[in-house]
């Protein structure tokens, strides 16, 4: 649920060259081996089907086609009953009968995956309906799970992001009840990744990501790790916990485990680069699946709200221009803006709430996005209508075709009668975005991907951690866990976010 923010991310290593015997400089100013495969990671877009046609024309007709489709009160909005209110909309699901939720996932998973969306990509540059060819548009993020988007430039690059009390760990502050990201005068958070405060949800697991380092930094002390080499240790660490977290528990969640295994055992058969690049076919259309997994509300805490819970939608227009909005919302500060995280991960106390399933319903929130969060802070504000207009920006190949490609069951013009009625045949070249949403409704009953959306997805994943020399993966495949978990020798987000200090047993909430 982001969208990519405008201001680039590799300035300042402008005239910065790659280092030699084989190093070389990764957008956030860290040397690294450049894989064996060959080269550094890509630092532009590039194509997974290069060889497929765009899926239609860049006609008026069709611009016009798309801005209908997405528009509020068209084919994908949800229709959810705003006016029931936050709290009607996660206790009634009546009030969101077209917008069923998710039981295999807990409402954090959204979260999660635009945190990762944030650290592999970031579209800087392209403009929306304007066909820009992917080579020659820079990606402001390395097609890494490099946790570059945390990091920076490390303490000594980016030292405004770090402790000057205590240069291995991060800034840390509050303001509310607990912590919060360490905020400028007029509220925006200074972080590495501006993104990572679109809604108090993300922004919120950014805040645990610095504290997970920063008890990392103090784990190691402990045993003793010599002081010098501690920040090194614990990014590697936190790092290596991160991928974990990724392959076991995120991209299951998303694909299958079935198609995880497949694909580890017989190997990518269509992201295949020579090193780490970042196409537009994941970044501009399977990926953004996520959307279709956010509520309309969320209770954002339980006692946060003068000791009552903090509901509110996900974004809500009356927010605009409020010291503390009335939705969940990011860049700003307040006693109620924070995360409890037991309504977003599961910690077995029965509090946790669910995920919308993957269709082709959008929350009705996501229709109207606050300015703020859109690069120019220009229309369209609906999120679905950006997306679709995304497909003519790259030139992305229809779903049915990338289908066809892959061997996989094409869905039919039955698939999407919705779509016959603009006459330009969209019910048999579908944007990729619209088509692998409603593939994991029909294929997988939008509990999960579906065949396309689920290769693309996975293989990129998968492609990414195999690709990245710095992985566990490459070092040392036979590495488990060696952080304290619920579970030796395993680690999720829930013992992230306990060792982090953030879980609801250490706030006695």
């Amino acid at each position: 649920m982001t969208e990519d923010n405008a201001v680039p991310r590799r300035g300042f290593l402008a005239g910065v060259g790659a280092g030699a015997a084989g190093l070389a400089l990764s957008g956030h100013g860290t040397a690294y081996a450049a894989p064996a495969s060959g080269g550094a990671p890509d630092t532009t877009f590039s194509r997974m089907f290069p060889s497929l046609p765009a899926f239609g024309a860049n006609t008026n007709a069709m611009q016009a086609a798309l801005l209908d489709i997405g528009r509020r009160g068209g084919p994908l909005d949800a229709a959810d009953d705003l006016a029931a209110g936050p709290v009607a909309l996660i206790t009634d699901p009546a009030k969101s009968l077209n917008n069923p939720d998710n039981p295999t996932h807990t409402a954090g998973t959204t979260f999660l995956g635009q945190f990762l969306d944030h650290d592999m990509t970031f579209d800087a540059a392209s403009r929306l309906g304007v066909a820009t060819d992917p080579a020659t548009s820079p990606n402001g993020r390395v097609p890494l799970f490099d946790l570059d988007s945390v990091y920076g430039g490390g303490p000594v690059t980016t030292p405004m992001f770090y402790d000057p009390a205590d240069r291995a760990k991060f800034l840390v502050e509050s303001g509310g009840l607990f912590e919060d990201l360490p905020r400028g005068s007029g509220g925006a958070a200074i972080i590495a990744e501006p993104r990572n405060d679109e809604n108090m949800v993300i922004s919120g697991l950014h805040a645990a990501f610095l504290l997970f380092h920063n008890r990392v930094v103090d784990w190691l002390r402990d045993r003793p790790e010599p002081p010098e080499e501690v920040f090194a240790a614990a990014r590697r660490l936190v790092t290596r916990h991160y991928h974990w977290i990724i392959l076991k528990e995120f991209l299951p969640q998303i694909v299958g485990q079935a198609v995880v295994d497949r694909i580890l055992t017989a190997g990518r058969q269509f992201y295949k680069p020579n090193h780490a690049g970042m196409p537009v076919e994941f970044q501009g259309a399977a990926y953004r699946f996520g959307h279709s997994m956010v509520r309309p509300s969320y209770r954002a805490n339980l006692a946060g709200d003068q000791g009552q819970p903090f509901f509110g939608f996900v974004f809500d227009p009356a927010g605009e221009g409020q010291a503390d909005p009335v939705d969940l919302r990011g860049g700003t500060r307040a006693a109620r803006r924070f995360i409890g995280w037991q309504t977003f991960f599961d910690f077995n106390d029965g509090q946790v709430k669910r995920n919308k399933r993957i269709d082709t319903r959008i929350s009705t929130p996501l229709f109207t996005l606050p300015l703020g969060i859109i690069p120019g802070h220009t229309s369209p504000t609906s999120l679905a209508q950006r997306n679709l207009l995304r497909h003519l920006t790259w030139s992305m190949p229809s779903g049915q075709a990338i289908a066809a490609y892959m061997g996989t069951p094409v869905l039919g013009d039955a698939a999407f009668p919705e779509l016959t009625a603009y006459n330009l045949k969209l019910q048999k070249n579908t944007p990729l975005w619209y088509y692998v949403l409603r593939e994991a409704q029909l294929q997988q009953d939008g509990l999960r991907l579906g065949a396309v959306g689920g290769t693309i997805v996975a293989e990129v994943f998968l492609g990414l951690l195999e690709l990245d020399p710095s992985s566990w993966l490459n070092q040392r495949p036979d590495w488990r866990p060696t952080l304290p978990s619920r579970v030796a020798g395993d680690f999720r987000m829930v013992d992230l976010l306990t060792f982090a200090g953030v879980d609801p047993a250490s706030r006695g909430q």
